[in-house]
C-alpha cells in the first residue's frame, strides 16, 4: 500500500517540516556521482535468484549460473551449499515451480516459444522430459497446488492435435502420463478451473468478441455464458470459497478495471467489491488452502495493493514496516504455512529474497541475486507525467544520472514494447546502465497501453506511428522545455513495438533525433502482419481492428504511411538494428530487408544478429555483446556528438 514517508534522509518530500519547531529543515546529503560501471556488471546472471522453498520446507531452490546459463540449484534448509539439478547449457531456464518432492519448469530451445515440460528430483535424479513433442508448445493451466489428492499432477494445454489450439490434459509429473480432460473441438483457448482443480470456465475468440462458457459441474457440458466485446475485459481470477461465485476483473460498463463477484448460474454481478478511480485493478491473490479472498493489486505510479484478509494484511503491513523504502511480495511458502519466501526491491535495487517466520514474524535474509549492484551508486527512478498536445496525459518516468546536475544531458528515449502493457516503477538494468554512462531516461505510457482504463487503451487503435507516436514526440519536447535535454544528443533506443517506435521516429521525426537503436522491430507493417496471422489465429480480426487491415484498402493506405521501409528516404541517424534468428514474432527478414535498405541510401547502419536467440537476447554472452556494441554505438553518435 502507498506510504507517505516523512524526514528520510536524501528524499525531499512535499510535507511539514520535521523536529522541533524553529530548528531548521535538516537537508538532504548531496549524491556524489557514480562510478562507470562496467556493463557486464548490470546484465550477468544472477547468483541464487528465484528462491523458493518446497512443499514440505525442507529445501530451498534457486536459479544460478552454469556455463553461461541459469539453471536450477537446490539445496536442505539445513545446509548451506546447493546442488545443481538441471544442466541446460543452450538456454536459460525461466520460471520454476515446486510440486510435491519434484520441481517442474518448461523450456523452449533457440527461442523458438514451442516450450516442453520436464521435471527433476529434489535431488537432482529422475530428470523427465514430459512432454516431448518437436514444435509443440505446452503451457500450465493450473498447478493443482494446494489441492489434496492432486500432488503429482497439472493440468497443462498442449497443441499436438491441431496447431491452431490447446487441448487440455491432466500430467502426471512423475510418469509424463497424459489424460484428455477435454477434446476441444470448440477451439476453446482460456480455461478456468475452481479450487478443487476441475475445468469449469472457457474462452474463445469470436471475430471482434470473446464467448465464455461456463459449467456447474464437471459432468455437465459447457454451455454459453457471456460474449463481451474484445475491448472489455472479463478476467476471472477464481471461484470463491463454495465454489459457486466467481471474482471477475472486469470494465464492461466502466472505463476502469474493477473487481466484482459474478454468479454465473445467474449470468450477472452481484456486487463491486473494488474499485480505484484512476487504474485498472491488475490481479487478485486467492488463498486456495483457506478458502478466502486475500488482496487485489494494480499499478500506479508504483505498485499499490488492497487487503479483504486482515490476516494477511497484518503480516505484508509488518513486512511494509520492516522494508520501508521497498516494495514487497511473498513468493510462496511451505504447505505447513511455517516459513515463506519474501522478496523486496525498489528502482535502485534489483531485488533480495528472505525467509519469513509465520510464527515469530521473524525474517532473515537468504540471497542477494546481485550483490554487486551497488544500490547507493544507482539512479532514482522518478513518475513524471506530461500533456500531449491533444491534452491527453501522459504519465512515465524519468532517471537522471546521480551527483550530475540535470540540465542539457544526452537522453535516451525509451519506449515500452507490447505495446499492450505500460513500464512500471522498479529497478531496470537498462536503464540504470544508461543512467550511469551519463544519459537522462524517458520512459513513458503512451496512449494504447493498460493500465489507465478503457478509453486510454482504445485511443490507440489504428495509431501505431500516429498518436501513439506523438506521445512520444510531445515527451521528448517536454523534456527540452524542461532543460534537461541537450537537444542535439537525444536518441531512441527500443525492443518489440519499443523497436518499431525507434523506425517511427527516425522516419517521422528524422531531426528530432541524433540516433536509434531497434531491437525486433518490424519494418514492413504487411509482411509483419501476413507472418503473424498464423500466430494470432483466431484473433487475428482484433489485431486487424487494433492495428489495421492489410485487406483493407483504406488501411493499406495508412499501413504503407507507417512502414519504415518504405520512407527510409526520410532518415537521417545513425542506427543499430538487432534481432533473433528464431523469433515467432517478429520475422528476421523483417531486420533483414530494413539493413540492406538503409546500406543502399549510404545511411550508416550497425547490425546484429544472433543465431540461438528468439524476441530478445536470453543468453549472457549475447547480451554482453549486445550491450557492449549499444554503449559504443550511442557514445559515438549521441553522447560525444557536439
Amino acid at each position: 500500500m502507498r506510504r507517505l514517508t516523512i524526514c528520510i534522509l536524501g528524499l525531499i518530500l512535499l510535507t511539514s517540516s520535521c523536529g522541533q519547531v524553529g530548528q531548521p529543515k535538516k537537508q538532504p546529503e548531496k549524491e556524489m556521482p557514480a562510478p562507470l560501471i562496467d556493463a557486464k556488471t548490470f546484465f550477468k546472471n544472477p547468483n541464487k535468484s528465484s528462491l523458493r522453498i518446497s512443499p514440505d520446507g525442507n529445501y530451498f531452490s534457486y536459479k544460478a549460473d552454469y556455463k553461461g546459463m541459469m539453471n536450477i540449484f537446490v539445496l536442505k534448509t539445513t545446509d548451506t551449499i546447493g546442488i545443481r539439478v538441471t544442466n541446460d547449457t543452450l538456454r536459460s531456464i525461466g520460471s520454476y515451480f515446486w510440486k510435491s518432492d519434484r520441481i517442474v519448469y518448461p523450456q523452449d530451445i533457440g527461442g523458438d516459444e514451442n516450450f516442453q515440460m520436464f521435471s527433476v528430483k529434489a535431488d537432482g535424479s529422475d530428470l523427465k522430459e514430459l512432454t516431448p513433442f518437436p514444435g509443440i508448445h505446452t503451457n500450465v493451466i493450473d498447478a493443482l497446488k494446494e489441492i489434496p489428492g492432486k500432488e503429482k499432477e497439472l493440468i497443462v494445454g498442449i497443441n499436438k492435435r491441431i496447431r491452431e489450439c490447446d487441448d487440455p490434459y491432466l500430467l502426471n509429473i512423475e510418469t509424463g502420463e497424459l489424460k484428455l480432460l477435454y477434446e476441444n473441438k470448440e477451439n476453446y483457448d482460456t480455461w478456468v478451473t475452481d479450487n478443487t482443480g476441475v475445468i469449469r470456465l472457457a474462452s474463445k475468440p469470436d471475430g471482434l468478441n470473446i464467448s465464455w462458457s461456463y459449467r456447474s459441474t464437471e459432468k455437465e457440458t459447457l454451455s454459453s455464458l457471456v460474449t463481451i466485446s474484445s475491448n472489455d475485459q472479463f478476467t476471472i481470477g477464481s471461484f470463491d470459497k463454495d465454489n459457486k461465485n466467481i471474482y471477475v476483473l472486469t470494465n464492461i460498463g466502466r472505463d476502469k478495471v474493477t473487481l466484482v463477484e459474478y454468479d454465473p448460474s445467474a449470468k450477472k454481478d452481484v456486487k463491486e467489491l473494488y474499485s480505484n478511480k484512476d487504474y485498472d485493478l491488475g490481479s487478485i491473490i486467492f488463498d486456495r488452502k483457506k478458502k478466502t479472498l486475500v488482496s487485489v493489486s494494480w499499478t500506479g505510479e508504483k505498485p499499490e495493493r488492497y487487503f479483504f484478509n486482515k490476516e494477511w494484511e497484518e503480516i505484508y503491513k509488518g513486512l511494509d514496516q520492516k522494508f520501508d523504502g521497498y516494495t514487497t511480495n511473498i513468493y510462496g511458502y511451505d504447505d505447513a504455512r511455517t516459513k515463506a519466501i519474501v522478496g523486496i526491491y525498489n528502482d535502485r535495487m534489483p531485488g533480495r529474497s528472505y525467509v519469513y517466520d509465520f510464527n515469530t514474524k521473524e525474517i532473515k535474509e537468504a540471497t542477494n541475486p546481485a550483490s554487486w549492484i551497488i544500490e547507493k551508486q544507482m539512479s532514482h527512478t522518478k513518475p513524471i507525467a506530461y500533456t500531449a498536445r491533444d491534452g491527453l496525459v501522459i504519465h512515465g518516468y524519468l532517471t537522471l544520472p546521480i551527483g550530475i546536475e540535470p540540465n542539457n544531458l544526452p537522453v535516451v528515449v525509451h519506449p515500452h514494447g507490447g505495446p499492450w502493457s505500460r513500464d512500471e516503477w522498479g529497478y531496470d538494468p537498462e536503464v540504470q546502465f544508461l543512467a550511469n554512462r551519463g544519459y537522462a531516461v524517458l520512459q513513458m505510457n503512451f496512449r494504447g497501453g493498460t493500465g489507465y482504463g478503457k478509453k486510454f487503451y482504445e485511443a490507440g487503435f489504428k495509431q501505431w506511428g500516429k498518436k501513439m507516436q506523438d506521445d512520444i514526440t510531445d515527451g521528448v519536447e517536454w523534456l527540452k522545455n524542461e532543460g534537461v535535454a541537450d537537444s542535439k544528443r537525444i536518441a531512441i533506443y527500443g525492443g518489440s513495438y519499443g523497436g518499431n517506435a525507434v523506425l517511427f521516429g527516425i522516419t517521422l521525426t528524422p531531426d528530432l533525433y541524433a540516433a536509434g537503436v531497434a531491437d525486433v522491430a518490424a519494418s514492413n507493417m504487411f509482411t509483419f502482419i501476413k507472418n503473424l496471422a498464423p500466430e494470432w489465429g483466431p484473433y487475428i480480426k482484433q489485431f486487424y481492428e487494433m492495428v489495421g487491415d492489410p485487406n483493407d484498402p483504406k488501411d493499406s493506405i495508412m499501413l504503407a504511411e507507417i512502414s519504415p521501409l518504405f520512407h527510409v528516404d526520410k532518415i537521417k541517424a545513425p542506427l543499430f538494428i538487432s534481432c533473433g534468428a528464431n523469433d515467432p514474432r517478429v520475422n528476421r527478414i523483417q531486420s533483414d530487408q530494413m539493413v540492406s535498405a538503409l546500406k543502399k541510401r549510404g545511411v550508416y547502419v550497425e547490425y546484429m544478429v544472433k543465431d540461438n536467440e528468439g524476441h530478445g537476447f536470453n543468453n549472457q554472452n549475447n547480451r554482453f555483446d549486445y550491450y557492449g556494441a549499444v554503449e559504443n554505438f550511442l557514445d559515438k553518435h549521441v553522447k560525444n556528438k557536439r
